[in-house]
């Protein structure tokens, strides 16, 4: 994993604090302190982008509606195929708490 070469103090309090977080207003509320606003589109972007190559939709289609590079739609991509699987574990999480 890339992130183990920034484990440490301060990344483990970020991460507390998140998971501290009770609702989407905190969310809101917490990431508008913490973040600029192309920082926290970038991150839903990406997001977005996981959730549309998991339905199948081109790379032409994602970009048009994202407005993703088709750089940004690569890595994503390989971090579906090669990472994690922290973006499917997210996704699948809040399709069942939507339903």
């Amino acid at each position: 994993m890339q992130i183990d070469k920034l484990r440490g103090k301060t990344l483990d309090q970020l991460f507390d604090s998140i998971l501290t977080l009770k609702d989407r207003e905190e969310c809101y509320r917490f990431f508008d302190d913490l973040a600029t606003i192309n920082e926290i589109q970038s991150l839903a972007q990406r997001l977005e982008v996981a959730r549309m190559l998991r339905e199948g939709f081109t790379y032409h289609k994602i970009e048009k509606e994202t407005g993703a590079s088709t750089a940004t739609i690569s890595r994503v991509k390989r971090c579906l195929n090669y990472g994690n699987d922290t973006y499917q574990l997210a996704l699948d999480r809040v399709k069942e708490n939507q339903e």
